[in-house]
C-alpha cells in the first residue's frame, strides 16, 4: 500500500467485554497516520466459540488487523490459530503481561471476563468523586477546597470542568475556581496545600480565537470584552501573579489535551491514578 493509495486500512478489535483497552490501543495506532482511511469494527462480549469464529470470519473478509482482549484460553487460542492460519496480523493484549506476572508471582489469573468493570469499592469512590467535582464546579462552595485531592484555578475557557471530570474518573477529588481580576479570592485558598493546587494557564491569542469561537457557538457577536485581547492578557497576568503568590504548578494548555493535562497534573502533584476498579466486588467484601 503506496501514500497515494486510496485502501482502506481495517481493525477489528474482538473482546469478551467493552473492548475499550483494544479500541483505544486500535485509535492510538491510527491517529499516528492522519493521511491514510481507517476502519474500525468491534466484535464485543464474546464468550464462546461459535461467536467467536463469527467474528474472525469478519475480520477475514475485510482483511483485518486483529487486536484482541480476551481472557478465555480456549478462546485465545482459536483467534491466534485462526489468524495465522489465514495470515491474519493479530495481535493479543492480555497474554503477555498476565503470562509474566504469573511466572514473577506463580499466582494463576482468575481468568474472569470483564473483570476490569465489576462494581467494587473503587468505583463507588469514582461515583463520589464525579459528585464532589459537579458540586464544587466553578466555585460553587469554597470549602470544597478544603476537602479536594486536586485544586484546579484558572481563568475563563481554560478546560477547568472538563479537567475536573477527567479527573474524577481516575478517583481523585476535585475542586476548580475561575480567576477574575479584582473578584475575591476565597480564604480557603490560602488554607491548603500549595502542593495539590494547579494554576492553569493559556496563550493570549489562543484564549482570544477559543472565546471568539464559543460567542459565535452561541449566535452572538464574537467581538466583545470576552474576548478582548488586552482583556484576555490582563486576566492572565492576574492570574499569574496569584500562582507565584500561591507557589503551586502552573501548566500552559494551549498545545494539550484534556489527556495530557490529566497526565502532566498526575506527575507533578504525585498522584496515583486510581482508575483500575479491581476484582473484588463490593458483595463479596
Amino acid at each position: 500500500m503506496t501514500a497515494e493509495s486510496n485502501e482502506v486500512v481495517t481493525f477489528f478489535v474482538i473482546s469478551d467485554s467493552a473492548g475499550e483497552t483494544a479500541t483505544k490501543l486500535a485509535q492510538a495506532t491510527m491517529a499516528q497516520y492522519p493521511s491514510i482511511e481507517f476502519s474500525l469494527f468491534r466484535r464485543t462480549f464474546v464468550t464462546d466459540p461459535e461467536t467467536l469464529q463469527r467474528a474472525l470470519n469478519d475480520a477475514l473478509s475485510e482483511q483485518a488487523l486483529v487486536l484482541h482482549t480476551l481472557i478465555n484460553q480456549e478462546l485465545v487460542d482459536l483467534t491466534n490459530e485462526f489468524c495465522q492460519k489465514n495470515k491474519l496480523y493479530s495481535f493479543d493484549v492480555l497474554t503477555p503481561p498476565i503470562a509474566e506476572i504469573e511466572r514473577l508471582t506463580g499466582i494463576k489469573p482468575t481468568r474472569q471476563p470483564g473483570a476490569l468493570h465489576l462494581l467494587n469499592e473503587n468505583y463507588f469512590k469514582r461515583i463520589k468523586a464525579m459528585e464532589f467535582a459537579v458540586k464544587y464546579d466553578d466555585g460553587k462552595d469554597p470549602r470544597g477546597f478544603l476537602e479536594a485531592d486536586v485544586v484546579l484555578l484558572g481563568v475563563s475557557r481554560t478546560s477547568k470542568t472538563p479537567l475536573s471530570l477527567f479527573l474524577a474518573n481516575k478517583n481523585l477529588k476535585v475542586a476548580n475556581l475561575p480567576l477574575i481580576p479584582q473578584a475575591h479570592i476565597p480564604k480557603q485558598l490560602w488554607e491548603i496545600d500549595p502542593k495539590k493546587i494547579v494554576g492553569l494557564t493559556n496563550n493570549p491569542d489562543i484564549l482570544n480565537n477559543i472565546r471568539k469561537e464559543r460567542m459565535r457557538s452561541y449566535g452572538l457577536n464574537p467581538d466583545t470584552a470576552y474576548s478582548d485581547i488586552e482583556k484576555i492578557r490582563a486576566e492572565l497576568e492576574f492570574a499569574n501573579e496569584l500562582y507565584e503568590k500561591l507557589g503551586c504548578v502552573v501548566i500552559n494548555v494551549a498545545s494539550l489535551s484534556i489527556e495530557e493535562t490529566a497526565s502532566l497534573i498526575l506527575n507533578e502533584l504525585e498522584l496515583e491514578d486510581h482508575s483500575y476498579y479491581g476484582t473484588e466486588t463490593s458483595e463479596e467484601k
